[in-house]
């Protein structure tokens, strides 16, 4: 029986590090599975501030939308988690400038700690038409 869901690794990205894939697309809709600060071969940026683990982080979002072809403006919801709330505004402003005028749902979620003691994780969800 063959699957209804395309699984994807992007070329662009480390592999994954876990029995997942970066992007599951069903028809029109893609769902990015979560992102930390890894470089492309696959170090982490844990121990970087949070200015760079936000660029690296988004870096790696563009790489899945190029690698499925979407457009930042067909990304539909973001989940972003942080381990200090604090550098929210930091995080946010780069967000900001990175996503440009296009406004997809997001949640934002502290939590008590990320995967190889990263600063923040984002995961998406992409609709194309």
């Amino acid at each position: 029986m063959t699957s209804h869901l395309t699984q994807q690794n992007i070329a662009a990205l480390a592999s994954p590090g876990g029995h997942y894939s970066h992007v599951v697309t069903a028809n029109n809709m893609s769902f990015v599975s979560g992102l930390l600060p890894l470089d492309k071969q696959g170090n982490s940026l844990a121990n970087k501030p949070v200015e760079i683990q936000i660029t690296q982080v988004l870096e790696n979002l563009n790489a899945c939308l190029l690698g499925i072809n979407a457009k930042k403006t067909d990304i539909a919801q973001v989940k972003v988690y942080v381990t200090d709330i604090n550098e929210w505004p930091i995080v946010n402003e780069l967000y900001a400038k990175w996503i440009g005028e296009h406004r997809p749902a997001r949640l934002v979620a502290g939590v008590k700690e990320l995967h190889f003691g990263s600063k923040i994780e984002i995961e998406a969800i992409i609709i194309k038409e």
